[in-house]
């Protein structure tokens, strides 16, 4: 396990480097300046800022100095949000963008895979029928929707009824803040992990073994824990790397909905403004957080099935 966990790593550098190419190239080609802000910015001076940031330099020039630069930490100083370099940026951002993604995707696992497995259990049941309503309607609903839904709901409605909860729009000083942003956050990922978990729980709960198993004599709930459930696993956890890494790097949407200082307000403000030091920082970061959750999901594998060998 360990020589192939090492051989993943090797290869996190080639991918890297294949992200980063193909983003700047794109940037490239994108057109405009990203020091072009205004109609009354003087062609001069737009030259004059490009020579200072060493983008008047030939393409491979620029993207060799930004690898470099990049392996030792340093992606530059923001072009739009110039003097503050990309890294303090992402510094004071990330920690809070993944603060949010790991509650959310702790919420999702523990509600989704819990509806999916109640559901399977109870098959064609009530419980069914519920999880799988539930996880339609939040799979269907984008998290900006579900984020003013329960700000109406918990911070305009109830107040209004006499029940304040201590919820409000904004802010990220107190536990309670958390909340809601983690609800509309997590409700598209638990809608997946529900569905996922309950199909493949059915699928195997009709196989040859768990009949066997329930022919020996074995109680239901026997048979779901110690043969179902680990089996069933191994393709919901393959989600949970992918997902994680999606919430977990920044939510524009629900940032946004929630004034929460994260990371995703700045990667899509990055991307209109053609701040091209901040995009390629977010795309590295990232590819590092996609290809560690992935790792980390192949190595779970032998861990929830002993077959598995590396």
């Amino acid at each position: 396990m360990l020589r192939f966990a090492l051989n993943r790593i090797f290869w996190f550098i080639p991918t890297l480097l294949a992200m980063a190419a193909f983003t700047f190239l794109i940037m490239q080609a994108t057109p405009g300046s990203p020091f072009d802000v205004s109609d009354k910015q003087r062609p001069e001076d737009i030259q004059r800022l490009e020579a200072l940031y060493g983008l008047d330099k030939p393409l491979p020039e620029q993207f060799v100095r930004y690898v470099w630069n990049a392996i030792h930490l340093d992606f530059g100083i923001s072009y739009h949000a110039r003097p503050q370099t990309v890294s303090d940026i992402i510094g004071r951002t990330f920690p809070i963008s993944l603060h949010l993604g790991a509650m959310a995707m702790i919420f999702a696992i523990v509600v989704g895979m819990t509806l999916g497995v109640l559901a399977a259990v109870n098959q064609n049941g009530w419980i069914d029928y519920m999880s799988v309503t539930m996880a339609i309607l939040f799979y269907s609903m984008p998290s900006f929707v579900m984020g003013f839904l329960l700000i109406l709901l918990f911070v305009v409605w109830l107040p209004d009824l006499g029940v304040n909860l201590g919820f409000r729009v904004g802010g990220w000083d107190r536990p309670i803040d958390w909340v809601l942003p983690t609800i509309a956050l997590g409700a598209a990922p638990l809608a997946t992990l529900a569905r996922y978990t309950r199909s493949s729980m059915i699928e195997v709960i009709r196989s040859d073994f768990v009949r066997t198993a329930r022919a020996k004599g074995l109680s239901d709930q026997g048979v779901v824990t110690k043969h179902v459930l680990k089996n069933a696993l191994i393709p919901v956890v393959t989600l949970i790397g992918p997902i994680f890494a999606a919430v977990g790097t920044g939510s524009f949407f629900v940032e946004q909905v929630f004034n929460i200082p994260g990371m995703g307000k700045f990667f899509v403000t990055s991307m209109q403004v053609k701040d091209q030091t901040m995009i390629l920082a977010v795309v590295l970061l990232y590819g590092v957080f996609l290809a560690a959750m992935n790792l980390i999901v192949d190595l779970v594998y032998g861990v929830i099935d002993p077959r598995i060998r590396y």
